[in-house]
């Protein structure tokens, strides 16, 4: 299995689903990993997976935000169904 590391900046629109589908409320404490990278460099990451690679993305406040904001779009394109508002007498009113 192919093992990747992914900074925000990078997220390809797969990772992004994959991450938004995995934490839809963001992550939490337990979700993240501590690892020290090549440069000896202390790296905070998430892990996300497909069939044939691990994807351990980088995190952030920044990361939280892109995931917050890709999660909306994807409510606002799923929110195009018309809405039907009830006055007190219990029936819909027309637009």
């Amino acid at each position: 299995m192919k093992r990747v590391i992914v900074d925000y900046q990078k997220l390809t629109t797969e990772v992004l689903d994959l991450l938004v589908e995995k934490f839809p409320h963001g992550y939490d404490y337990d979700d993240i990993m501590t690892f020290q990278n090549t440069k000896g460099e202390t790296v905070k990451a998430v892990e996300v997976r497909t069939d044939d690679t691990i994807y351990l993305v980088k995190i952030g406040l920044k990361l939280e935000q892109k995931m917050e904001d890709y999660s909306d779009e994807e409510i606002d394109d799923d929110d195009s169904v018309t809405k039907e508002i009830s006055n007190d007498d219990g029936f819909p009113d027309e637009y």
